[in-house]
């Protein structure tokens, strides 16, 4: 159902297609635990357009395509000539003859939107101010692995920015049908455009999709706890009056205590102790949040392979 297809939004794949890269990731965690070679990609190049920096997905992404018998390549805006203002139009026309997928990690989601639009090969969304649809597909993984593959049972809380995080967190809990309760401050809510789509989406899957200010109403009786760090990259001048401002929205044992007694608690990382999270729970949460970054390489080789092999 992949395969030539981008990797943008959530939003844009089915609740078939959710389930089957979460199915797949699944099987390749376990073939490669289990020494199982899966080079589906043999011969396959994935350029990587980093105009943000970044541990995992370059990590992932790299080792990913290796594992499956391909190459990537990283690229900088120092190694394209974007970095001096050629379009995007023109590097995707130009990469798509020597390429067979691109990754990009970007800023502004439009310009992924552009990339795929000129790209003949499939084009990935590592990252975008608006969106961030790989950690949250990997995020469904590890939320399986560690509570039952029935996400209609359970009840994630948001708590914190509403940035890229929480936005793809509504179209995933949208399209597996799992509650979704955020809290934000009202003046750092979510994408309301996001967040209206998500609701359609809801409608087909029977999904609940919530917002408040106040995050002891969200974690009530959740099953999932997620954060985020509270200034994203790109928002490093805002960090001393954010943390101002987000500091009732800390993840802590006070606020667990209005979560199930079973709750997890997970995290994308980079973590901030002490700001978005305290050092006690990241640590009592750190087998399933370290999961949740090993499964990051599992989820985009999924990707890469639906999207990419012949």
């Amino acid at each position: 159902m992949l395969k030539g297809r981008d990797l943008l939004s959530i939003h844009e794949l089915s609740v078939d297609e959710v389930h089957e890269i979460i199915d797949f990731a699944a099987e390749l965690k376990a073939m490669q635990k289990a020494g199982v070679p899966h080079r589906f990609l043999e011969g396959k190049t994935l350029g990587m357009i980093f105009e943000k920096s970044s541990t995992r997905t370059r990590v992932s992404f790299e080792v990913g395509i290796y594992q499956l018998g391909g190459m990537g390549l990283f690229l900088s805006n120092r190694d394209l000539q974007l970095g001096r203002g050629e379009p995007i139009k023109d590097t995707a026309r130009v990469l798509s003859r020597y390429l067979d997928g691109i990754m990009i990690r970007t800023f502004g989601q439009e310009r992924i939107e552009e990339l795929a639009k000129y790209a003949d090969i499939p084009v990935i969304n590592g990252l975008s101010d608006l969106l961030h649809p790989c950690q949250v597909l990997t995020d469904l993984l590890t939320i399986r692995e560690h509570k039952g593959k029935n996400f209609r049972a359970l009840k994630m809380a948001y708590v914190g920015d509403g940035n890229n995080m929480t936005n793809s967190y509504l179209y995933g809990a949208a399209k597996v049908g799992m509650t979704l309760s955020v809290a934000t401050p009202v003046e750092y809510k979510m994408s309301a455009e996001v967040f209206e789509n998500a609701q359609t989406d809801a409608q087909e899957s029977g999904a609940e999709l919530t917002w408040t200010e106040n995050p002891a109403e969200a974690v009530k009786d959740a099953d999932i706890v997620v954060t985020d760090t509270w200034a994203s990259m790109g928002q490093e001048s805002e960090h001393d009056a954010r943390k101002k401002i987000f500091a009732p929205y800390q993840v802590n044992n006070e606020l667990l205590k209005n979560a199930s007694k079973s709750a997890i608690v997970m995290h994308c990382l980079p973590a901030y102790r002490g700001e978005e999270i305290t050092d006690e729970v990241f640590e009592n949460n750190a087998h399933v949040i370290f999961d949740e970054a090993e499964n990051r390489l599992h989820t985009q080789k999924a990707i890469m392979a639906l999207t990419m092999a012949n």
